[in-house]
């Protein structure tokens, strides 16, 4: 695996030596490394990256090697489930008919059973309807069709997981990205209120003409930049069903940052929870109290949410509700704190809005914000939006 990750890096065009690759493998060798990937990542950026210029390149192919890893011991260690227990070899067809059919478990009831079945199970299955496996209508493991499950390992098909069992890595956001901004920064420029503070740095034309007249000599008036005063926070929804409205979330975070000067941006994962983030790389070993944030920023700031509303009911409605952590107090909950803490809160959904009626969470959280707080990832939505934030 290491020396997989030395090639692939080569691949990428860093120049990484042999030398560096050996004093990695020396730290790894005595022990410095705790076997936490978050450290292994600082470490094996330290002795393989010489310019921080690579470092954006080395981010990508660490979060490629490693994905979905946590601990560097699982290198050398296997899972709790084998592997061999989870590969897809059979998927069962179903018709509609028999997919109406299935009824979803509580939520809690899904978790003890989960408990229980591992507990229990002594052998790989697949094809069933009860057992950890793959294909058949279990609610456990992947390749498989049920209302409402816990999908460990695979790739999501039906989007029903209520609970997904794996270390997931999600890409940032590219600000630098032009591609389609253009009119989106038009439609931003609807929320905007001018002011001159700040340091005396841009010339003042009229007035120096003005002093140079009455002085009678050449007297030069500074003044503040004018800048649009408007402060935005932005949380943007990552990863899962959010993947299919990466370009369009990168237009709007590109359009964004060059309109707004005094924006500030987290990621969450579907919910915002106790916690929000600014680095998918780094979230786990980097997340920001969402506490701290709402004291953080006045009432005055303009909270703009991003993300497509779309998951089970659970993680809205019940602590330990996520897919990917056991959280303490609800989606809910959480929800509530954001809308009463700002006055100015709207919700942008990139899914297309004739959707939004077919899918509970998504009314769930217009009854939350607002109905009339919601709007479509179009240039009319965005426009819309910005003249709700400014009134």
């Amino acid at each position: 695996m290491l020396h997989y990750f030395f090639t692939e890096l080569r691949s990428a065009r860093i120049p990484v030596t042999t030398r560096e690759y050996l004093t990695l493998l020396e730290a790894l060798d005595k022990g410095v490394i705790e076997p936490d990937i978050n450290h292994f990542y600082s470490v094996s950026r330290t002795a393989l990256i010489k310019d921080e210029k690579n470092f954006d390149k080395f981010d990508q192919v660490f979060a490629h090697v490693f994905k979905g890893m946590d601990s560097i011991s699982a290198l050398f260690e296997e899972t709790d489930i084998p592997p061999d227990w989870l590969e897809a070899v059979m998927k069962k067809m179903l018709t509609q008919e028999e997919m109406d059919a299935l009824k979803a478990l509580p939520f809690d009831e899904l978790m003890e059973t989960l408990k229980k079945r591992l507990e229990e199970q002594e052998k790989r299955h697949e094809g069933g309807s009860k057992w950890i496996g793959t294909g058949g209508t279990s609610p456990f493991g992947h390749g498989s069709y049920n209302p409402a499950g816990v999908r460990i390992g695979g790739k999501s098909e039906h989007n029903r997981a209520t609970k997904v069992w794996e270390q997931r890595r999600y890409k940032d956001l590219d600000g630098e990205r032009e591609l389609g901004t253009r009119n989106l920064k038009v439609a931003l420029r609807r929320l905007r209120k001018f002011a001159r503070d700040g340091a005396q740095d841009e010339l003042d034309l009229t007035g120096t003409i003005d002093a140079t007249a009455k002085q009678g000599w050449l007297d030069v008036i500074m003044r503040p930049e004018r800048r649009n005063a408007i402060k935005v926070l932005a949380l943007f929804d990552v990863g899962g069903s959010m993947d299919p409205y990466v370009k369009l979330c990168e237009e709007l975070f590109s359009a964004s940052r060059s309109t707004f000067k005094n924006l500030e941006y987290f990621y969450f994962h579907n919910c915002p929870y106790e916690g929000l983030w600014k680095s998918n790389l780094r979230r786990r070993a980097e997340t920001v109290p969402t506490l701290d944030i709402l004291h953080k920023y006045p009432q005055d700031w303009k909270v703009i949410i991003v993300g497509d509303a779309a998951m089970a009911p659970y993680e809205i409605t019940h602590s330990g509700g996520s897919v990917e952590h056991w959280n303490e107090e609800s989606g809910a909950v959480w929800l509530k704190r954001i809308v009463e803490n700002w006055t100015d809160v709207i919700w942008i959904n990139p899914q297309p809005e004739q959707w939004w009626e077919h899918s509970y969470s998504t009314k769930l959280i217009r009854e939350m914000i607002g109905h009339q707080r919601m709007f479509p990832l179009t240039l009319e939505g965005v426009d819309g939006a910005m003249k709700e934030l400014g009134r």
